[in-house]
Parts: C-alpha cells; structure tokens; sequence
C-alpha cells in the first residue's frame, strides 16, 4: 500500500497518465474517484492549504463552468473555491495527488512523479 493519494477522473486522459506515470514509478495509489466520491470540506481545505498554488487554479473554467454562468474572479481566494467545489466537484481541476502535507495538481501529468520519492 502507499501513502499516495490520487483523486482521479478515468475520463480525464491527463488523469490516467498520471496514474500510469506513479504505478510506473513503483507506487500503488489509493485511486479516488472524486466525481463518484467529492472530497469533504476538510479534504479540501487540506488541498487548498498544501497546494504549492494559487486555489484559482483547481477550478476548471470549461464549458460547464460558462454554462453555470459563473465568473472566474469570484473564485480566486479559499472558501470560494471550497464551496464551489464542494457544489459543483465537476469544476476541480484533476488530476491531484497527495502525499501527507504534499498535494501536487498534476497539469503536466508528469508533475506527480515527485511524490515518488
């Protein structure tokens, strides 16, 4: 088992690479389907607190996001991008994965890998 975390969308291809990329490099990820299964509050503000980013950046501004009507300043600072997420987990950006205090979002993929340490 690992302490790897990896919240996933198997429809998602950037998703399975880095899942491909973390298996590849000897780990076995807790896979977390996170459409099938969203994140708590307190998974998130776990996410939002480690990530080495602004939280911008977990919200997929796509075509859903533009059909919601939503605008991308109202979701810059930490509780907006929460409580959006936890409304609409569709909107989190993907792949993350999550080692203890360590969360990366992988965009590029390839960005996981330094969690294999």
């Amino acid at each position: 088992m690992t302490d790897i975390r990896l919240l996933h969308n198997p429809q998602c291809s950037k998703s399975r690479s880095a899942l491909d990329l973390l298996q590849a490099g000897g780990a076995d990820p807790e896979v977390v389907r996170y459409l099938v299964t969203p994140p708590t509050r307190a998974e998130l503000e776990h996410i939002v607190d480690h990530l080495d980013a602004e939280p911008a950046v977990l919200v997929r501004k796509d075509s859903y996001f533009k059909e919601l009507g939503l605008d991308p300043a109202d979701y810059t600072e930490r509780d907006a991008v929460i409580d959006l997420l936890l409304e609409h987990p569709r909107l989190m950006e993907r792949p993350i994965a999550i080692k203890g205090d360590r969360v990366i979002l992988g965009r590029p993929p390839e960005q996981v890998t330094e969690l294999l340490d």
